[in-house]
């Protein structure tokens, strides 16, 4: 048998999404129904001045991306999306929440050397 990268990656893909799916879940729980701040917006290890005024915003980007991450595992373990859907699915998830949460970090921290109104 020959060793096939691409099965190896695939199957790191798939592994992966389990964890990825876990800790966004739960980060949602922490923060919509626990009112853990201490993850929202996070920029450099800080945590923004008001972060209850994003908290909605966090804990439904993470909701969603995990909710997402569930239907292309469960699609996967009962063969309803092949290998392009599901791929794809996760491929562009982990690639938006990244950049979503970039997006919200930013917006939530004002600018350094500026003063607030």
């Amino acid at each position: 048998m020959k060793f096939d990268i691409s099965v190896a990656m695939t199957w790191i893909l798939f592994l992966a999404l389990f964890p990825m799916a876990f800790f966004w879940l739960r980060r949602a729980w922490r923060i919509a129904i626990r009112r853990d701040f201490s993850e929202v917006a996070i920029k450099r290890g800080e945590s923004p001045p008001n972060p209850e005024k994003f908290a909605p915003y966090a804990a439904g980007i993470n909701l969603l991306a995990g909710v997402v991450i569930v239907t292309a595992i469960v699609g996967v373990l009962t063969a309803r999306y092949d290998y392009a859907t599901w791929t794809a699915m996760a491929g562009m998830t982990i690639w938006l929440k990244i950049i979503a949460d970039f997006i919200l970090a930013r917006h939530a921290h004002p600018p350094r050397g500026k003063k607030q109104p």
